[in-house]
């Protein structure tokens, strides 16, 4: 699964992490611990495996998300869309070994009425959290070691 390319309101960012592939992999995955390295998030529980169709409920900067897991792809690639009022999103993960690191790109689409009315806001809003969220998994990631 991939972001929507047509969507109002889209970001992909990347970020290289210099930690094994497996501790990566496992702070993306472990949804319930996701408010204890990323400061955005204050709340997030995941109501199942971990696998396609899975639910998971989470606050973001205050706005609560109610996501499914689409593509489960150990040590490879995560996806999920996620439903607020008003905006559709769709949130990719992709995982790329280099060496003794990891090439971590992000990437999220929003459509939806509200985004339509808050295109550049949302735009912002957008970029900022994907660049934060990367900084805070490498600071964890890398803090494992």
């Amino acid at each position: 699964m991939d972001i929507n390319p047509n969507a109002p309101v889209s970001a992909r960012h990347q970020i290289t992490i210099n930690a094994p592939i497996e501790t990566v992999w496992q702070l993306l995955t472990d949804i319930d611990q996701w408010p204890t390295w990323n400061a955005h998030i204050s709340a997030a529980t995941l109501a199942g495996p971990m696998q396609p169709g899975s639910i998971f409920r989470w606050k973001a900067n205050g706005t609560g998300i109610f996501s499914t897991l689409q593509t489960v792809e150990p040590h490879r690639h995560l996806s999920w869309t996620g439903k607020v009022i008003g905006t559709h999103a769709i949130h990719t993960w992709d995982l790329e070994p280099i060496g003794d690191a990891v090439v971590v790109t992000t990437a999220e689409s929003f459509e939806g009425w509200l985004v339509r009315l808050t295109k550049g806001m949302m735009q912002t809003t957008l970029d900022t959290s994907l660049v934060a969220w990367l900084d805070n998994l490498k600071r964890k990631a890398e803090d494992k070691l």
